[in-house]
């Protein structure tokens, strides 16, 4: 209901805009207009919407997958990690659009150069917040395997990262709303389809409103897989929760 609540707010918000500052529609469409070209170019933007869809998936699974296996190497290895943390921080620091065209004379105009974005952009708030979550284990938690007699693999396999499961997930909830924006700005940069070439397209030729439309499918997208790294992170904290059975009748 809050959600609803917000969405109708800010509706009432961007049609008060439209009215008060008597803005044509080209400038800023208002979202009856806006609402009626999302249904009559339904078809034009699930076409696009697929191709962004897959690049996002194809991206958030590589660089979540990098970014789960880099955080469990930089917590096995001090010393990489006081080597390779720099490096990471350093590719956050470099802007997405400067590297864009880079990635596109690498990979060319197809789906390579916008998942290799998309993953650039993914793989830093998983490897950071999964690493972090790895190295604050509970010392007592790592004390007491050691005891029990485990190494330092089995203890990251089994009790690190079972523990750091909650730092995954909440990166992986950061990685969904951020893939969307990875692969719209690798579409910007050169392609033939998807959403972020629609927006140009639409605006080159002045249709402000399908360009809107165009904004709003990202969105949704966006909040669709944020909402799905919600229920999978819900799933896992019931199951961590859930008592194992005790093996008696």
């Amino acid at each position: 209901m809050r959600g609803l609540g917000a969405a109708l707010l800010g509706l009432g918000l961007w049609q008060g805009a439209v009215w008060a500052l008597d803005m044509p529609g080209f400038i800023l469409p208002g979202p009856g207009l806006v609402a009626q070209t999302l249904w009559q170019s339904r078809a034009l933007l699930a076409e696009h919407a697929l191709v962004t869809a897959v690049e996002v998936l194809l991206g958030l699974g590589l660089g979540a997958f990098l970014g789960w296996l880099s955080a469990l190497g930089l917590a096995w290895s001090p010393r990489a990690a006081a080597a390779l943390r720099p490096l990471l921080v350093f590719s956050q620091a470099v802007p997405v659009f400067a590297l864009a065209p880079v990635f596109t004379l690498w990979f060319g105009y197809g789906l390579g150069s916008k998942v290799a974005v998309a993953l650039l952009i993914i793989y830093f708030p998983v490897t950071s917040a999964f690493y972090d979550a790895l190295t604050a284990t509970p010392a007592h938690w790592v004390a007491q395997a050691r005891i029990m007699g485990a190494g330092p693999g089995r203890i990251l396999w089994c009790v690190r990262m079972p523990a750091a499961l909650p730092g995954l997930l909440s990166g992986l909830r950061l990685a969904a709303v951020y893939a969307p924006i990875g692969a719209v700005i690798g579409e910007w940069v050169g392609a033939s389809r998807g959403l972020g070439y629609l927006m140009l397209l639409a605006n080159g030729r002045a249709k402000t409103d399908l360009m809107f439309a165009a904004i709003l499918v990202v969105a949704a997208l966006a909040i669709a897989l944020h909402r799905a790294m919600d229920a999978l992170a819900w799933q896992v904290e019931a199951r961590r929760r859930t008592p194992a059975p005790s093996g008696r009748d």
